[in-house]
């Protein structure tokens, strides 16, 4: 049993559940404004009330093209919120953190043979060049 309980207060398992959670609440809230903001503005520049109106039939097979469109804009929404609310964020942070200080310089280049020499060296170890 103390392994079940560490496995479950186990950082990642607790971090995926709580990710879980916010991306469902997360989608509740780009699905409402898709339905409610979004498709009724698209509707009124396209003439049409709502998108999920649109359909046609086939042998008796109704294909709901309407909540397709809908669907499809409530995809593209939540896939660019995710990219420009989380993953550049993280991006501009990763690369931020991983940006090292520049260090002093501690070797340079012999102009001779071109190969790297300690800053304090007189004389090129590879080919005896004497460096000022």
């Amino acid at each position: 049993m103390k392994e079940f309980k560490a496995f479950l207060l186990r950082g990642n398992v607790v971090d995926l559940a709580v990710g879980v959670v916010i991306g469902a609440a997360f989608g509740s809230v780009v699905t409402a404004l898709v339905s409610d903001l979004l498709t009724p503005l698209i509707a009124a520049i396209a003439k049409i009330p709502d998108f999920s109106g649109l359909a046609f039939t086939i042998n008796d097979s109704k294909f709901m093209i309407g909540h397709f469109i809908n669907t499809l804009i409530s995809f593209f929404l939540v896939a660019g919120a995710i990219f420009f609310f989380v993953v550049k964020p993280m991006n501009v942070l990763t690369a931020r953190a991983r940006k090292e200080p520049p260090m002093d310089p501690t070797i340079k280049k012999c102009k001779e043979c071109l190969s790297e020499i300690p800053l304090e060296a007189k004389r090129c170890a590879h080919c005896s060049q004497i460096v000022a």
